[in-house]
């Protein structure tokens, strides 16, 4: 029988690859039970994915364009006027706001990369594409900062199941961004043996 042309088998290869994540947890990734959920030969998975860390690689990228494609929608975070605080905050709120097993699934596979070292690097794209963008608006070191406050906000979301609380998520940001040199910047209290004006 003449081999069926299937030009698309990797890429539902890792789409059914993310679904039994979604449904069974990393516990239930294998070659064996991802072939099962595509439909495909295991040979097929094997083929494509030689080891389950190449599997999960894929499935983690395409995950990760998830959040890429919530900063696209907003132009990229490419213009020099935008309230910073404010769009990140916003673009937090919008990804939080998709569907919740999706959130959660990116989060597993992200949160994978502890145990298995070959996940790390792309793990660390997410933040550090965003890291990138945002340093055109402030400097590196606060860049990745940002990154940091976002991550971690948008983990305690999932993990206490509080909703999103975005004009806290925006106050926060703005503390991490340094004020302009122009701006006078909040009211200092008095110090010790001055009289407040």
């Amino acid at each position: 029988m003449p081999r069926r042309h299937d030009p698309e088998r990797r890429q539902r290869i890792i789409d059914a690859a993310i679904r039994v994540v979604g449904e069974k947890g990393l516990a239930g990734l294998s070659h064996r039970s991802v072939a099962a959920e595509a439909d495909v030969p295991l040979g097929s998975t094997t083929y494509h994915f030689a080891t389950l860390d190449e599997l999960m690689i894929a499935a983690l990228r395409q995950a990760n364009e998830g959040f890429a494609k919530a900063v696209a929608s907003h132009g990229g975070l490419t213009d020099p006027r935008l309230d910073l605080p404010a769009e990140l905050a916003g673009l937090l709120g919008e990804w939080l706001a998709g569907e919740r097993s999706g959130v959660e699934l990116e989060y597993e596979l992200y949160l994978a990369a502890l145990r298995r070292p070959a996940l790390r690097p792309v793990a660390a794209e997410w933040a550090e594409d965003l890291a990138t963008l945002l340093a055109t608006h402030v400097d590196p070191l606060t860049a990745r900062a940002l990154v940091a406050l976002m991550d971690g906000i948008c983990l305690q979301v999932l993990l206490t199941d509080a909703p999103y609380d975005e004009e806290y998520a925006r106050e926060a940001l703005t503390r991490l961004i340094p004020a302009a040199p122009d701006s006078p910047g909040p009211p200092r209290p008095p110090g010790p043996g001055t009289a407040p004006a």
